[in-house]
C-alpha cells in the first residue's frame, strides 16, 4: 500500500492524466460517429460500411480483409452444401 504522501500524489496526477486521455478519447469517440452519421446521411451509405471502410484505411489491411473475407465466403459455402 502506498503511504508516502509525495507518491500519492504522483498517483493522483497520473490517475487525472488517464481520465483527461479519456475525455480526449470520447470526444473523437462522438466527432467519428459524427462523420459517420453525416457520410451516411449525405451519401446513403450505410454506417456499417462507412466505418468498416474507415477502419480498414486507417490500419491499412484491405488486402488481409479481403482474403478473410474470401476464406469465410469459401468456408461459408463448403458448410452449407454439406
Amino acid at each position: 500500500m502506498i503511504t508516502n504522501p509525495e507518491d500519492l500524489k504522483k498517483l493522483f496526477n497520473g490517475v487525472k492524466e488517464i481520465s483527461n486521455s479519456m475525455t480526449r478519447t470520447d470526444a473523437e469517440k462522438d466527432y467519428q460517429k459524427d462523420v459517420i452519421d453525416r457520410m451516411a446521411d449525405e451519401l446513403s451509405v450505410e454506417k456499417k460500411y462507412v466505418r468498416k471502410l474507415a477502419a480498414i484505411y486507417h490500419k491499412q489491411n484491405f488486402s488481409t480483409v479481403q482474403a478473410d473475407n474470401d476464406e469465410l465466403e469459401t468456408l461459408y459455402e463448403a458448410m452449407t452444401k454439406a
